[in-house]
């Protein structure tokens, strides 16, 4: 079989890559071929061709553009697929001196994995890009977590039953395991969202991992960085043996990893996450969540942080303490926070930057954007120095201090506006360097090089008429007329001037100065790339030896924007500094749900405010149980609490008018569920499992909701576990508790568990309709008004009829014992083929009502309208 050798080399390529599509660089196309065609074609939707045959087939092809091929890139990744990317790694030109058959010589240089983008068209600004890994050393568990386009690197504990809740918390997008746990792990990775990736055991090796990470970070030891215990170091080690592998060798620009130990952030598990909608709604978008509705940060790293602080509430009163008061003193002082927004606005992604002219995938933009942050930093200093109790910021600004050097060097390098690539040019400043400035003016202004260059010539010569031409065959020349050519071919002129060509009318020279001008003018173009390219390099270097110091710049001004953010939503939605301390209270009083807030106030209408009183000075804990009509605003009243608690350990003020919250050290929600098919699970069982996690883990310093447990099977039986669940609570978890529910029969433990309380969601009837006002209020509901609530959703009225009558027969039937009620049940009638016509309310305004049926409003003159507000007084008068 012959194969070309174009094809042999992608044969020996690919045969490197099997699990990953190859996008094989020919000229201005990557293009794949085989299997990796047919497969790209359909996920991208572009035409599938063929190119020559290999074992007498025809060998399918596709291809995508290098220049648009991004977006190609973020599709494939989106769908599962890996790509390696292959590169030309030299110029056919050079090819060809091997010979006529040589082929251009390629690499793989990227494996592009869902969890290892750097390129802006394919992240998210405002959301970090995590891949984690998960090592298991005996009975010990840990998790590595990097963000290659920042380099933040972290590591901690983690047994495997808490796998889960810390994949929702950090929602990566790729989580290497070992080979050998990949199918045990793959639900549970699945279920966060992530892409598993399997890798070999060996990836995990602690010891191999210690001498890896030495290596990386230029130490001789790790003590420095923490007491690392041996899953934590495979972990990390996993992490970076992958960056080596994707990347080729070009590891991103990594911070020092940094443990996180057990207790530092309030545990949440998915289940909460999602029924609290905490940075995603449960339609899957950002709108409706709580991030969306509380963020108001102004740069990427800020909104990336608030992101963070969201999913991982601090544990640590003295961390809190601090967050708070710096959102404080923005409060405060209105000016100080517009103008460090007004400055934080102009703040470019420096992170990213950073991590991009590591990987050698940066251009001039992302020094313009180092230049840039580091500018604002400046000024935010000069702007926050004079303030009032300004030492709260202390540990921000003195990172924003002393980049003056750095920041002069990229000024006087960069334009203003530089290109977004190297290879377009044109990126440094006049000035900066004489040989380019020199290089720049034979290439743009060549003309008036050889005008100035003809002017000396004709004042050496003294021939006025002498001319530098250029044509294709001699190049640049000095032309002139056969008269005067005698005195140039004459020394001593001849020594200067070199005769090429004689014409009919004219004698040709050139000159040794004139043939370098030549040179230089033909090859200024490649030769300003060049230099431009060298002092590129020389910069890149420069902003990554100051590298430590610029991402923690970048940090501080993300931390400034998220206090400053806090602050102007504290101000504007009138919310209050929380008490976060260490005692297991909970007192909120006028409490607000902030997402349904702001969508009502969007519609013209107000939250009514609700308190919310959990003291735990009995030595059990405390448990509110809320009884109340569906539709009245017992769910949102439970969810308002849990994200109080969740804002104020965030470091932010809360939508309340006081807030004293003991501190929670996990956060439980089980309020909603739907079937879980591709589990075989039903609504109740996703309940259940819920429910149990909750009972389980739950401990005092927890804060737990629950809503309508055991409403998923028959009455009894849902009593029954409701029952046994509140008591559970109440007795051995201890926890603080929000638990609405619509068996009335619980309220009655209220008067036996001396941790429980009543209260109910205030309604009013009128005239056989009812109106929810959303007041908690102590004590319990006595009906659920249910068919109340069918009519207002739009069940046909002989439904709701109906309804009614079996209802009371239904209580009735219970006022007279169980039997009884099965015989009224039996008595009723059957369901009546035409229902009645509902009657008519006795008070009806027939009249009125016929009369304001007929009125054309648009055809009314003014004298006719007034006449009719007499003559419709007249017909309401009767009922007074």
């Amino acid at each position: 079989m012959t194969v070309t050798p174009m094809m042999a080399q992608y044969l020996e390529i690919k045969a490197g890559h099997p699990e990953a599509l190859l996008f094989y660089r020919m000229g201005d196309f990557y293009e794949m071929f085989f299997d990796d065609a047919v497969a790209a074609a359909e996920a991208l939707d572009i035409a599938l061709t063929k190119r020559g045959k290999h074992a007498g087939e025809d060998i399918p092809m596709c291809g995508v553009p290098v220049h648009a091929a991004e977006g190609y890139l973020l599709t494939l990744i989106r769908k599962g697929f890996r790509v390696a990317v292959c590169e030309q790694m030299e110029d056919p030109a050079e090819a060809k001196k091997r010979g006529s058959k040589a082929v251009v010589r390629r690499e793989v240089v990227r494996l592009v994995t869902p969890g290892t983008l750097t390129e802006d068209s394919l992240l998210e600004a405002r959301r970090n890009n995590f891949l984690c890994a998960y090592a298991q050393v005996r009975d010990a568990g840990a998790l590595a977590t990097v963000d290659i386009s920042t380099g933040e690197l972290r590591v901690g504990p983690c047994p495997l039953v808490k796998l889960g809740p810390e994949l929702a918390r950090l929602a990566p997008r790729e989580v290497l395991v070992s080979e050998v746990e990949a199918n045990a792990l793959d639900d549970v990775v699945s279920e966060a969202g992530a892409a598993l990736t399997p890798v070999s055991r060996a990836s995990f090796d602690s010891a191999g991992a210690k001498v890896r990470l030495q290596d990386v970070f230029g130490v001789a030891g790790l003590d420095g960085f923490g007491a690392f215990e041996r899953a934590e170091l495979g972990a990390l080690g996993a992490v970076v043996a992958y960056l080596e592998l994707t990347q080729k060798g070009k590891l991103p620009l990594l911070r020092t990893p940094q443990r996180e130990s057990t207790g530092t952030v309030m545990q949440i598990d998915a289940a909460t996450r999602r029924n609290l909608e905490l940075t995603s709604s449960l339609s899957g978008g950002k709108d409706g969540s709580l991030l969306s509705a509380i963020d108001r940060t102004v740069t990427a790293g800020g909104g990336r942080l608030l992101t963070q602080r969201i999913s991982s509430p601090s544990c640590d009163t003295h961390v809190i303490q601090s967050r708070l008061d710096a959102v404080g003193l923005f409060v405060e002082d209105i000016s100080a926070c517009e103008t460090l927004r007004g400055a934080l606005r102009k703040v470019p992604d420096m992170d990213r930057a950073l991590s991009r002219l590591s990987l050698e995938r940066g251009g001039p933009r992302d020094l313009a954007a180092i230049r840039s942050g580091l500018e604002q930093a400046e000024q935010i200093v000069g702007s926050l120095s004079g303030l009032p109790g300004v030492r709260i910021l202390d540990v921000f600004l003195n990172d924003l201090k002393g980049h003056d050097a750095l920041v002069d060097s990229l000024d006087n390098a960069l334009v203003a506006e530089p290109p977004l690539m190297v290879r377009d040019g044109g990126f440094v400043a006049s000035g900066y360097d004489d040989e380019l400035d020199e290089v720049r003016t034979l290439r743009d202004e060549g003309r008036s090089v050889v005008a100035s260059l003809q002017a000396q010539y004709a004042e050496l010569t003294g021939i006025s008429s002498i001319k530098v031409k250029h044509n294709n065959v001699l190049g640049y020349f000095v032309e002139a007329t056969a008269t005067h050519a005698e005195k140039m071919l004459s020394a001593p002129l001849s020594e200067t001037f070199i005769h090429r060509q004689t014409t009919a009318n004219a004698v040709r020279f050139t000159t040794v100065e004139l043939s370098d001008l030549e040179t230089r003018i033909l090859n200024a173009g490649n030769r300003a790339l060049e230099i431009e390219r060298r002092i590129f390099d020389a910069l890149r270097a420069t902003v990554l030896d100051a590298a430590g110091a610029v991402g923690t710049a970048a940090r501080a001004l993300a931390e400034l924007d998220v206090a400053s953010a806090f602050a102007d939503l504290a101000r504007s939605e009138d919310w209050c500094r929380p008490t976060v301390d260490e005692s297991r209270d909970f007192h909120i009083e006028e409490g607000r749900h902030p997402v349904v807030e702001r969508a009502l106030k969007q519609d013209g209408k107000s939250f009514v405010a609700n308190e919310c009183q959990l003291s735990a000075e009995s030595e059990n804990a405390h448990v509110r149980l809320l009884t109340g009509p569906n539709m009245a605003g017992k769910s949102t009243y439970l969810r308002q609490n849990a994200l109080i608690a969740l804002l104020a350990q965030s470091g932010s003020f809360v939508p309340a008018r006081t807030a004293t919250i003991g501190l929670v050290s996990s956060l439980f929600s089980r309020v909603g569920a739907s079937d879980d098919l591709a589990r075989g699970r039903s609504t109740f069982m996703v309940e259940m499992v819920e429910t149990a996690t909750i009972l389980n883990q739950a401990d005092a310093r927890s804060l737990v909701i629950l809503d309508e447990i055991g409403r998923g099977t028959a009455t009894y039986d849902g009593l029954s576990i409701a029952w046994a669940t509140l008591e559970h609570l109440h007795a051995v978890n201890r926890c603080r508790a929000l638990f609405a529910t619509h068996y009335h029969e619980l309220t009655t433990l209220a008067a036996k568990l001396n941790g429980v309380d009543n209260a109910t969601v205030a309604v009013k009837e009128w005239e056989g309709e009812v109106i929810f006002l959303h007041e908690v209020r102590d004590g319990a509901a006595d009906r659920s008004y249910g068919v109340q609530v069918a009519r207002l959703a739009g069940l046909p009225t002989s439904v709701v009829e109906r309804a009614r009558v079996v209802l009371d027969q239904l209580e009735k039937g219970d006022r007279e014992g169980g039997k009884r009620q099965l015989a009224l049940i039996d008595d009723l009638p059957l369901f009546s083929a035409v229902p009645p016509a509902p009657e008519r309310p006795a008070n009806a305004p027939d009249a009125l009502t016929e009369k304001l049926d007929a009125i054309l409003p648009d055809e009314l003159t003014p004298r006719e309208a007034l006449g009719l507000i007499y003559e419709l007084k007249s017909l309401a008068a009767p009922q007074k």
